[in-house]
Formats: structure tokens, sequence, C-alpha cells
């Protein structure tokens, strides 16, 4: 089955952890000192959020998160059919989690990930093809509907 995946930069870390928390009724899944994920079944969803991880606050991206390989499969496969720049990030640490994952951003520029997690890590990780993913998008955007280069 698959889950939604939701990640937001916040400013205060603790404020926001006590507010996700009162409108989700349950406690993180995931803590670290600069993170926090909910993983719910109702609604089924993957929330995260981090400080200090990103350029700016609010909406980071969004993201399919599947339960086996299989799923993965079938969700690249429907990522590759949207005829946008795709980038295969492949495996990678990120968010406390070792994961294969793929990146696309959609005609408006907000970034989605399909991914499935296999792993947990002790770092937070690198994921620099966020980052170039969404300066594509931006140039994309910004620029017309020429191919970004991925």
């Amino acid at each position: 089955m698959k889950r939604l995946h939701v990640h937001v930069g916040v400013e205060d870390l603790a404020t926001s952890i006590r507010f996700y928390s009162t409108m989700f009724g349950a406690e993180p899944t995931v803590l670290k000192p600069d993170y926090a994920k909910w993983l719910l079944d109702d609604p089924r969803v993957n929330f995260a959020i981090s400080m200090g991880n990103h350029a700016q606050t609010g909406i980071q991206h969004l993201g399919v998160q599947v339960e086996s390989p299989a799923e993965l499969g079938e969700v690249y496969g429907r990522i590759k059919a949207a005829e946008r720049p795709v980038l295969e990030e492949g495996r990678t640490t990120c968010c406390y989690a070792k994961s294969e994952k793929s990146w696309i951003s959609d005609p408006d520029g907000v970034v989605w990930e399909a991914f499935y997690t296999d792993g947990e890590a002790t770092t937070y990780g690198d994921s620099p093809a966020l980052e170039t993913l969404a300066a594509s998008a931006a140039e994309t955007k910004c620029c017309g509907p020429a191919a970004a280069a991925a």
C-alpha cells in the first residue's frame, strides 16, 4: 500500500512538533534534534518536518512512499510516463533513512519523490538531487517548457 509523503521545513522544531502532534492526535514516530516524522494510518501519510536542512521554510516536497520494490517499479513507470525530466537518485541516505528514490517536478515546479525505504540511518543524510531538481524546475517554469537537465 502506498502512503502520501509531505515534508515541511520549519523554523522552530519544538513548537511545530507540539502543533502537529496535537493536530494528528499522535506523537512523532521518529524524533531527532532537527527532524520529526509521523507515520500515520488515518490519514495514511508520512508527514515529516525538519529545521536547518533547507534554504526556506514551508513545503519542501511531496512524495509517494511505497512498501515494496515492486510497488516502486509501478510508481517509477507512472513518473516516466508523465513526460517530465526525472532525476533517478537511486540508493541514498536521506531523512535518517536508507532509501531508493527518484524525483520529478510538476509543470508548476512542485517537487515530488517516489521512494522505498529499507533501513534507518544515524545521520540526516544529503540529497543533492532535490536541490538540483528544484533549481531545474524553477528554470523550466520560468523559461518555458524546455527540459531540465536530469
